[in-house]
């Protein structure tokens, strides 16, 4: 906030409100980012934003009615007004469908350093990183190849009170590398999520880059089609991500989507997976670490402002093939008689006995393809949960058990769910960046997964 501290404009917001009851998030975030083009730092710098929230809740006689209003950079003097217009928006609303009790109190603990500055983020958070990322820059001039990307973190400080007596806090630390290399061979791309930047190798990223780059040399054209794709931990984390962001359970109880049940209800408690796989979020997950509390703007069919505060835990989405969860409000849960599981802010997938790793699946392969990553995804049938999208920076052939070359992109058409009833392989569980949801959903967990008929419908002209 401008000019006032993020608990302290909360305190003084719920003093302020006349409302019955009142929510109010103050979100703090910092950032520090690098660019570089062509072997040469081009940009970089450091950033501050605030935004605050107002949830103002007014009882009727048949329900209770929510404004909403969110602002940034609000100072001290500003803060008034904010309250008075989620007031007002209040009064114009009819009772939210979603309306229950304030949560009064977080998990153990979200309430420590309640009064503390936000956390910030700046350029030292590069300071082991950089050294490393300029003898890169060295290293693909002088074998004539050219290294292009960007380098992020975030850290967003977020505080939740409300009138029932809540007040938590929780310190968000996001960050990720993307390395995009042309050469005579193409172009090849790897990222990393990272907390900090410290555990972030850039040699072993390059040198990867570099053997695709030289898999690339060799070319070979081949048609649409069905073939048996290995499909690494990246692009197994976007199809998951849109797996899980379709996995609201309001919506699968209204039969809109796939895992809507055949004359009403969900399709929990469904085999789903040839193999025993499981996708679950836990806040706690090392590395994955997230708010422990749910933390809701505004309200949709997949998230309640009145749900702001409840403590989140470990939850398995699928568990052993099986569907066993989806993402609950308390609204939702009440609706489908399901136990209450909201959204969380990171997603792992594992299957059976660890498996193997990327390099042994490729060595097993008789003949099929291997990919890089997944971009430009777009729904085409939610029913069916049928995805569409481009493969991009690298498809390669593989011939007994041996990369001989790159291949041309090809559009996909593919749903996730069909996809895991599938499956003949699943790898290790990595850390991994999604290619493309990167900007929404970083903090990911994947294998690689093989499958035997991975359908490419057309040859794309995409680099």
């Amino acid at each position: 906030m401008t000019g006032i501290g993020p608990s302290e404009a909360v305190e003084r917001a719920l003093e302020l409100s006349s409302a019955d009851d009142c929510v109010v998030i103050a979100d703090e975030t910092s950032t520090a980012n690098l660019r570089w083009a062509g072997n040469t730092l081009t940009t970089n710098g450091v950033t501050r934003s605030s935004r605050l929230t107002v949830i103002a809740l007014r009882n009727t006689a048949d329900g209770v009615a929510a404004g909403v209003v969110s602002r940034s950079a609000v100072g001290a003097g500003g803060i008034e007004e904010l309250v008075r217009a989620a007031e007002a928006d209040a009064a114009g609303n009819e009772p939210a469908e979603d309306a229950r009790p304030l949560v009064a109190e977080g998990p153990a603990g979200a309430s420590a350093g309640w009064g503390d500055d936000p956390a910030e983020t700046g350029i030292g958070v590069f300071e082991g990183f950089a050294p490393a990322l300029g003898e890169a820059f060295a290293a693909a001039e002088s074998a004539d190849r050219r290294l292009y990307g960007f380098a992020n973190h975030v850290v967003t400080s977020t505080f939740v009170g409300n009138s029932a007596g809540l007040r938590v806090r929780h310190v968000q630390p996001t960050g990720l590398l993307e390395l995009n290399a042309k050469g005579a061979g193409g172009s090849a791309w790897a990222g990393v999520a990272t907390r900090d930047f410290t555990d972030v190798d850039v040699p072993a990223l390059t040198a990867g880059l570099d053997r695709r780059l030289e898999w690339g040399e060799r070319r070979v054209d081949l048609p649409a089609g069905r073939y048996e794709t290995i499909l690494p931990p990246s692009a197994v984390a976007d199809l998951m991500i849109y797996l899980y962001w379709s996995a609201g359970a309001q919506d699968a109880q209204d039969g809109r989507t796939v895992f809507s049940a055949p004359g009403g209800g969900t399709r929990v408690g469904e085999r789903l997976a040839s193999l025993p796989v499981s996708l679950s979020s836990d806040p706690a997950a090392a590395g994955l670490q997230c708010a422990p509390f749910v933390i809701a703007h505004a309200s949709s069919r997949e998230s309640s402002v009145f749900d702001n505060g409840l403590p989140l835990g470990a939850t398995d989405w699928i568990r052993d093939g099986e569907l066993a969860s989806l993402t609950q409000t308390r609204h939702s849960a009440e609706r489908t008689g399901l136990p209450l599981t909201p959204a969380i802010d990171n997603l792992a997938m594992a299957g059976p006995d660890g498996g193997a790793s990327l390099e042994d699946m490729v060595a097993r392969t008789e003949r099929g393809l291997l990919l890089t990553c997944l971009w430009y995804i777009r729904a085409v049938d939610p029913q069916s949960l049928l995805l569409t999208g481009l493969t991009r920076d690298g498809v390669y052939l593989v011939e007994d058990g041996e990369v001989v070359g790159a291949v041309n992109n090809f559009r996909f058409n593919e749903s996730p769910v069909d996809l895991l009833s599938r499956l003949t392989e699943v790898g290790g569980t990595v850390p991994t960046l999604p290619r493309e949801w990167s900007d929404y959903f970083t903090r990911t967990a994947m294998p690689a997964l093989r499958v035997p008929d991975f359908n490419m419908s057309t040859v794309s002209k995409a680099s």
